[in-house]
């Protein structure tokens, strides 16, 4: 999973990024600070793993990851030039989601234009994204208008219509009222605005669990638009990150949170967009693998090595709870819950999965 960080200037993405990541992005309270793209590559922490490692005491132990490319704070206008522009938004054209960092916390000591208002933020990135969009389309749709050698497609030549269409009256790709032939072309183009949205509310150490009116307003507009919101303190993060293992807890629940930033954006990003993670077990690793909710077993075995998803001919399946409980994949057969799946079966969150094959 590659995810995209966002936002205005001084919104706190690079502490953020710092946080979650380890990464050592710089971090300031100026604009531009960020000028290349920050990337980071995060374990997802799965204590399951962990647990199963008990059993079989593997050469390795193996999460599945994040990546992390956090880009430049834009500021308002940066389409037309201001700053340095929106050059930054083509780092992010690949990533699967967009993390919107918004900034919900009151700082003298942090430059700001005007008063805190995360509306009005949200609104200021959201026009500068699909002014962005509607440049890459526009010259797209240009092109395909004149022809020339280039046999148009209706399906092309509609879809970039209705694109140009939306995007001109300030609305995003997933907007456009595109058929399902015409999305799949419009994929082509990583359009920003038709990638899913998670909003971090970045708010201060008195409001970590994100209870505020700032943090609320984020809300409100994210299930408008059916996109993830989780409220993070970035500053405490970054301190979290700081402390020793044993400490962690005690400092989260002196904030009044349950869990970390890095959990939290990892529990609503795969939420957001249809993940889960099924598992294999062995003497030489034992690893979790994402993929998406509704995933049939080729499909899960492909995500492993495309040999398997051609010459798949069953997946042996096993919960977590039920392997963990009898110790080992025999036992749980002869307990009668190692499953013999076909072709047909849809992987569930934590099977733990022996594929059978032909090579």
């Amino acid at each position: 999973m590659k995810l995209g960080i966002v936002g205005l200037t001084n919104v706190g993405k690079s502490t953020l990024f710092n946080a979650l990541t380890g990464a050592g992005a710089q971090s300031a309270n100026y604009p531009f600070s960020t000028v290349k793209p920050n990337i980071g590559v995060v374990p997802v922490p799965d204590p399951r793993l962990h647990e199963l490692n008990k059993i079989y005491n593997a050469k390795s132990v193996i999460p599945t990851a994040i990546e992390f490319v956090d880009i430049a704070g834009l500021a308002r206008g940066a389409s037309k030039g201001e700053g340095l522009g929106n050059q930054f938004l083509a780092h992010i054209r690949e990533v699967d989601a967009i993390v919107h960092v918004v900034r919900c916390f009151e700082d003298d000591d942090v430059t700001h234009d005007g008063e805190i208002n995360p509306a009005a933020d949200i609104e200021a990135i959201g026009v500068e994204l699909i002014l962005a969009d509607m440049d890459l389309i526009e010259k797209r749709l240009s092109k395909a208008q004149k022809g020339g050698k280039h046999q148009v497609d209706k399906v092309e030549l509609s879809a970039l219509q209705k694109l140009s269409d939306a995007l001109g009256e300030g609305k995003k790709a997933t907007e456009a009222d595109l058929d399902a032939e015409e999305l799949a072309y419009a994929a082509q183009f990583c359009l920003l605005t038709l990638k899913p949205v998670l909003y971090a509310a970045n708010v201060s150490e008195d409001d970590a669990a994100g209870t505020g009116a700032h943090a609320a307003a984020v809300r409100e507009i994210a299930e408008a638009e059916g996109s993830g919101m989780f409220a993070v303190c970035a500053k405490s993060e970054e301190e979290l990150s700081d402390l020793p293992e044993d400490e962690r807890a005690e400092y989260l629940a002196e904030l009044g949170v349950s869990g970390s930033g890095l959990a939290q954006l990892i529990e609503a990003s795969y939420k957001l967009l249809g993940l889960i993670s099924f598992l294999t077990v062995g003497p030489k690793e034992v690893r979790a693998w994402t993929i998406k909710e509704g995933t049939t077993a080729p499909g899960a075995a492909g995500k492993i090595h495309s040999d398997l998803e051609r010459g798949f001919i069953r997946a042996e399946v096993v919960t977590y709870e039920d392997l963990l409980k009898y110790g080992s994949q025999p036992a749980a057969r002869e307990a009668g819950l190692l499953r013999s799946e076909g072709k047909a079966y849809v992987v569930k969150d934590g099977d733990v999965i022996l594929f059978r094959f032909n090579v």
